[in-house]
């Protein structure tokens, strides 16, 4: 293909930046042609619903939304599956996927995150998994055994919700974090407790404030860990849901500029005029965005740029719902680095908690139970992410 044929836009991940993106783009733009690539299997689902699949009884087919095959037909798109990225030559404007170069126009990167490794003495002789994709969830699934004994290293926000999940599945699960308490960085203390309670009355047990020290198998399939307080604990699967680690290592490798991500502007623009960047792998002036809303947002903004209307993104404060049933959550962090307190009002498991500044200005919340129905009203009175 030469420079003279049109290439068009070319997107590198079928994750929901990817396919956000080209349902936004076919809305502004049907004629352009737009080719996804993607090393998975190219099915479009919601990433969101894996740590909650077993409470809202949904099988693995029924995750699926859409084959790669329908998803291409609807939108018109061509949709390369199993298709591998391995280098970019900017100069050419080519992708090396396979044994292919592919060219194109306008190249979006919307490569996603990787798990972030976690290592532990003993934990290289034992399977310790992680989610991160539909490939990723068949595998950890098909393994169970049924009612079986689940380690989840990390109470964040991923860990609560397949703790909570699974634990609903009958699964004895316990989670572990060297956190003083769950959500440790999106909950004050008095909320955290209150999901700690409620993970506990769901059955699952909570060790916060607590590390692993040591993994080792004890019989066949049966495994145990050390904690740092000497605690040990069986069990028969394990899952690490520590954070991820955007995935930047071909845009450095290709001279775009990188740091935590890679770097773009208010337009999702790199250091290269013909290459965007959405989603987990970017990283704004706001640092990396790595909830689904910003993500949308992202994708309509970067829809309209490519379609011919340059459209700088901008983002208002966005509360993310947690999906714990044992505790229903809503919680908008300050802006990174504010300074102030929280305060706390409610009762019971409906609370309140407002961050503010020394002038009394709110920066964000957290809700829970019967107060997450707040959470829209407030988030008009937080400031932007990117205003």
């Amino acid at each position: 293909m030469t420079a003279a044929q049109a290439a068009g836009v070319v997107i590198v991940g079928s994750g929901l930046g990817g396919y956000t993106l080209a349902r936004e783009l076919r809305k502004l733009d049907r004629h352009t042609p737009l080719t996804l690539v993607t090393a998975d299997g190219g099915e479009m689902y919601s990433k969101p619903m894996l740590s909650n699949a077993f409470g809202q009884n949904k099988s693995l087919d029924a995750l699926v939304m859409k084959s790669a095959e329908q998803a291409a037909a609807e939108l018109g798109i061509t949709v390369l599956a199993r298709s591998r990225l391995t280098a970019i030559d900017r100069a050419a404007r080519t992708l090396r996927v396979g044994d292919a170069n592919i060219a194109y126009d306008r190249l979006v990167l919307a490569l996603g995150a990787d798990p972030r490794p976690y290592v532990v003495p003993g934990g290289e002789q034992v399977p310790i998994a992680t989610v991160n994709s539909l490939d990723d969830y068949r595998v950890w699934r098909a393994g169970l055994v049924p009612q079986g004994r689940v380690l989840l290293i990390g109470a964040g926000l991923i860990g609560c919700e397949f703790a909570n999940d699974m634990a609903s599945a009958g699964y004895r699960v316990t989670v572990i974090d060297p956190a003083a308490w769950p959500l440790g960085r999106l909950l004050p203390a008095a909320l955290g407790e209150l999901l700690r309670h409620g993970l506990e009355q769901a059955g699952v047990a909570v060790h916060t404030g607590r590390s692993v020290v040591r993994i080792e198998t004890v019989v066949g399939d049966s495994f145990a860990a050390e904690l740092d307080d000497g605690t040990r604990i069986g069990f028969d699967h394990a899952l690490s849901a520590i954070g991820l680690v955007p995935r930047i290592a071909l845009a450095a490798a290709a001279g775009l500029t990188v740091d935590r991500g890679i770097v773009v502007d208010r337009t999702l623009r790199s250091s290269d005029e013909a290459i965007y960047a959405l989603g987990d792998c970017a990283q704004t002036e706001a640092g990396p965005l790595p909830f689904v809303l910003p993500l949308m947002a992202q994708a309509r903004a970067l829809a309209a740029t490519l379609s011919g209307t340059p459209t700088a993104l901008t983002l208002p404060a966005m509360p993310v719902v947690v999906k714990t049933p044992c505790l229903p959550l809503a919680v908008c962090p300050p802006p990174p680095g504010s300074r102030g307190d929280w305060i706390i009002s409610g009762v019971g498991r409906d609370q309140q908690a407002l961050f503010q500044d020394e002038t009394g200005r709110s920066l964000g919340f957290a809700l829970s139970g019967g107060a997450v129905g707040q959470r829209q009203s407030l988030a008009k009175e937080m400031p932007g992410v990117l205003g």
